[in-house]
């Protein structure tokens, strides 16, 4: 499986350090109000990427964080403390925001078949180890206390802007209006480990520790959540592009320099979610949720598939319009798959083969999930029974997992229901014909598949072909 690593900024062969065990870390929301459709995109090609790697054959352990302490809008102890906002927004304590939110993010993740994660860590259950590891640093020299505060001393590595071609002179005060200088680090890029000194004097959640009563700077939770439960190696690192500088960079940075060697081999960034006015973002007040999709009538699962229609890499545009087209092939790509009609034959080994390797073969080039739905499509081509075509959507579904066998069988039902009221042998007869005729297409037998339909229009049954199948009515 080749992946790009946004570390090398290349494509490389995923090779985990103990074959058949991987372990990942996913960025987790901060939980002070509801995740945007942007935010669940990245979550969502994370899901496919686990579940591709379980499909593979591996064992994955999956830790994510939530961030429910603090996460100021910058380093430099900038913009508004997020939980703090929300709390005032609403009239609740940080807690109550944060079980809330957090609720809410995951019944969100539910709704698109995005998988819980292994193991699931608030940053306030790891107090103690935030203050261990940057006791670590202030004793390796790699952070200094200042103004009241611990910083990490950049300074103090070889390399620092590991994502990117960065310079000091990114992070001029002044570049951008919501840069304020903290005038108690030593360089520019250096960030807070711990506060105890900050303009938000009425942070509701603060503990002791040996620099005083404070709270956690934002980079150290993701640090010392995965080594908690992932020890001192990471194979995979995953999260939105937005996050790899500042936040990866310092991730990198801080556990390196505490543990000495390598921490992450492989990183993993999905591109934006942009509207036609610029990236979707909490902070500009009205923002797309899962919930807002629903009341105007999609399926969430529409929204996983239209995610999956563009490759991670690529800023995905969203509009109505984009939606509307995306639900329009869902809903007839579930009518095909409700048109097939199992009959309890063998599957076709060198079909099913044939099927599966065009989807690894897209999945395995930098989990093309573009290409992955077109092998999709091109199951219903193959020259094969309809019992092998359902077992290969099953197959893939365990990683696309866009409930399509489920939202056909609803289909079906419906007919059922919507049927006229036959007599049972009548209607089996009816349906043996039907088979017997759409056997007879298949083999060109075109002569046979008209007699059957007069034989049956003599009885008054007219039979109509649709896209989702063969339909009768009678007379």
């Amino acid at each position: 499986m080749l992946l790009y690593n946004s570390l090398t900024r290349k494509k490389e062969e995923f090779i985990p350090r103990e074959a058949g065990n991987v372990s990942m870390y996913t960025c987790g929301p901060t939980v002070y109000h509801f995740a945007h459709i942007g935010n669940l995109r990245t979550y969502a090609m994370e899901d496919v990427l686990e579940k591709y790697l379980r499909y593979l054959g591996n064992d994955v352990k999956r830790v994510m964080n939530i961030t429910d302490v603090g996460h100021l809008s910058s380093d430099g102890d900038t913009g508004e403390d997020k939980m703090l906002k929300g709390a005032r927004r609403e009239h609740k304590t940080v807690l109550e925001i944060a079980k809330f939110y957090t609720d809410a993010f995951f019944a969100d993740c539910e709704r698109l078949n995005i998988k819980k994660p292994d193991v699931i860590e608030p940053a306030t259950a790891c107090i103690d180890e935030f203050i261990a590891m940057i006791k670590t640093l202030l004793e390796k020299g790699y952070a200094y206390e200042a103004g009241g505060n611990v910083y990490f001393d950049t300074s103090k590595l070889s390399k620092y802007y590991v994502f990117g071609d960065f310079t000091e002179e990114d992070l001029e005060v002044g570049v951008r209006d919501t840069v304020e200088e903290d005038k108690s680090k030593r360089n520019k890029a250096d960030f807070v480990l711990w506060f105890t000194k900050s303009k938000f004097d009425d942070q509701e959640l603060k503990w002791n520790s040996p620099w005083g009563v404070g709270y956690p700077g934002w980079h150290i939770e993701c640090s010392c959540i995965a080594s908690k439960h992932l020890g001192e190696y990471l194979d995979i690192h995953c999260g939105g592009i937005d996050n790899a500088f500042p936040h990866h960079t310092n991730e990198i940075a801080q556990s390196e320099a505490t543990f000495g060697h390598e921490w992450c081999k492989y990183w993993f960034h999905v591109h934006h979610l942009n509207t036609n006015s610029g990236k979707m973002s909490k902070s500009k007040g009205e923002f797309l949720t899962v919930s807002l999709l629903m009341e105007r009538g999609y399926d969430p699962l529409i929204y996983r598939f239209f995610c999956m229609q563009s490759h991670y890499r690529k800023n995905l545009v969203f509009s109505w319009e984009n939606l509307d087209n995306a639900k329009t092939a869902y809903e007839k790509l579930v009518a095909r798959v409700a048109a097939l009609k199992p009959a309890g034959e063998k599957i076709d080994a060198a079909a099913f083969a044939e099927g599966k390797r065009r989807f690894t073969d897209a999945l395995d080039n930098d989990l093309n999930t573009s290409l992955a739905v077109t092998a999709l499509y091109d199951v219903f081509k193959l020259d094969t029974s309809d019992d092998t075509k359902i077992a290969l959507i099953r197959d893939f579904e365990r990683v696309l997992d866009l409930g399509l066998i489920e939202a056909a069988e609803k289909i079906k039902n419906q007919e059922k229901s919507d049927a006229p009221d036959v007599d049972p042998e009548l209607l089996a007869y009816i349906n043996e014909k039907i088979e017997a005729r759409r056997a007879a297409k298949k083999e060109k037998n075109f002569a046979l598949a008209d007699a059957i339909r007069e034989e049956l229009l003599a009885k008054g049954i007219t039979l109509v072909d649709t896209r989702e199948g063969t339909k009768f009515t009678i007379a």
